[in-house]
């Protein structure tokens, strides 16, 4: 009786963390969606539409080459889709973290005014991980769903990230990269 009762209890308790986890993911994909979209179905739509332009490119990792200048030994470790915060509101976009650097590029290229011109670019940053001076997690005092990770570089340029679906793996590979780039500089 005893063995089936701690059989149960250990079920239980992994129910628990599946059943947590479960709740943390669906809580970080509607957060993702409900980022200052104009609606849930935008920013899903724009996920979709991010999904294919990786498949038909040939994946993260292909798409991260075209987009920023990598050296050969360069490994792309992870990628995220997330939204960078900006004076002129959230971006949606791709946060790559590589051996090398950590790089932000939009999903979709943002109009500018050159005199009476309207110009279109990729909202880009590129911050090499010599120059990352830290990664914090945080969340809203307000909302504890609505999670942030802030980076800031060695010449204190703050970058806030937000709208993960997968935060605590961005946190962790970002931290790691942050960690590594320390070391190596020590």
């Amino acid at each position: 009786m005893g063995s089936v009762r701690d059989a149960l209890g250990r079920w239980g308790k992994r129910v628990g963390e599946a059943t947590k986890k479960a709740e943390d993911l669906a809580g970080n994909v509607w957060q993702h969606c409900n980022e200052d979209s104009p609606s849930v179905t935008d920013a899903a739509m724009g996920r979709i539409a991010q999904s294919t332009k990786v498949l038909a490119e040939g994946g993260y990792e292909k798409i991260f080459r075209q987009t920023f200048e990598t050296v050969p030994e360069e490994q792309l470790q992870n990628s995220y889709a997330c939204y960078l915060s900006t004076s002129a509101g959230p971006i949606m976009g791709i946060l790559y973290v590589s051996t090398v650097k950590v790089a932000f590029c939009s999903d979709n290229p943002l109009s500018y005014k050159v005199g009476d011109k309207t110009e279109w670019s990729y909202y880009k940053v590129v911050i090499p991980l010599n120059q990352l001076k830290g990664v914090n997690p945080t969340a809203s005092r307000d909302n504890p769903a609505e999670k942030y990770i802030q980076v800031i570089s060695v010449d204190n340029h703050e970058f806030w990230f937000m709208g993960f679906v997968t935060y605590d793996s961005a946190v962790k590979h970002l931290q790691e990269a942050a960690n590594s780039a320390n070391l190596q500089s020590a």
